[in-house]
């Protein structure tokens, strides 16, 4: 596969289970060497950088989070400055300072003491990407953000990020099996099918009808979204179908 990622660009990749989303996600972020190619970011291989100095440039937000010991949130939002550090690794005020606007963009600041294992869901994920934004990276790489959450939280995860994204100029690259929220949010998608790349472009070019039902194996209705101008991708179960082939509808 080659393909490239533009600054600022909500880039979205999709795909039916096993088609290689994740493994794709780590290849980009330095977690799994290409078995072939390169990986560059800003015209310079991956390979090159020294682990901290990526980590200055990119922050990841897992698929599944390790809650392992007793960190508060507080404690957990500022490990994102762990790569800016000194030689000592002791924190500043400004690494204070960016700690505490990171809690506030993502509206956890009230949860700053309570402890990991005591959040919901999705007050657990913005503790994360609160973590990520403190970085201050230039791309950020989630994975999944808004699995197991309810649709008030995904929208919220989501409208986080699209305002990080425009408040700040960063990169997004996200994996995502929800195809509505992928062509409501993303500025391109690439669509993998068995570790290949079926389709890239925009969410218009790619969420259509016939790429949809190769890809992912079922009918899937494709229209506009009452939103006007945001495609809106519905797979239909096989119980309204049941004396067809999937083949001839």
């Amino acid at each position: 596969m080659s393909f490239s990622v533009s600054a600022g660009e909500f880039f979205v990749i999709i795909g039916p289970n096993g088609a290689g989303k994740t493994s794709l996600l780590k290849v980009l972020s330095g977690l799994l060497k290409a078995q072939k190619g390169s990986v560059a970011i800003k015209d310079k291989n991956i390979l090159h950088y020294r682990r901290r100095n990526l980590s200055k440039i990119m922050a990841i937000v897992p698929q599944h989070i390790e809650v392992g010991f007793p960190f508060t949130v507080a404690e957990t939002v500022i490990m994102g400055r762990t790569p800016h550090l000194g030689l000592l690794g002791m924190e500043g005020k400004y690494d204070f300072s960016v700690s505490e606007d990171a809690m506030k963009f993502t509206g956890v600041a009230h949860l700053a003491d309570r402890k990991l294992f005591q959040l919901s869901g999705g007050e657990l994920q913005r503790a994360i990407i609160a973590r990520a934004i403190c970085q201050e990276p230039e791309i950020i790489l989630l994975d999944e953000p808004t699995t197991a959450l309810d649709p008030a939280h995904q929208l919220k995860i989501m409208d986080l990020m699209e305002k990080f994204r425009r408040e700040n100029g960063t990169t997004i690259i996200m994996v995502s099996h929800d195809l509505n929220l992928a062509s409501m949010y993303g500025d391109r998608l690439l669509l993998l099918k068995n570790g290949r790349v079926a389709k890239t472009g925009t969410p218009g070019a790619v969420l259509q009808k016939k790429t949809l039902e190769e890809s992912y194996g079922c009918r899937m209705h494709v229209d506009e979204s009452p939103l006007g101008q945001v495609v809106r991708v519905t797979p239909i179960p096989d119980k309204y179908f049941p004396n067809q082939d999937k083949k001839n509808t």
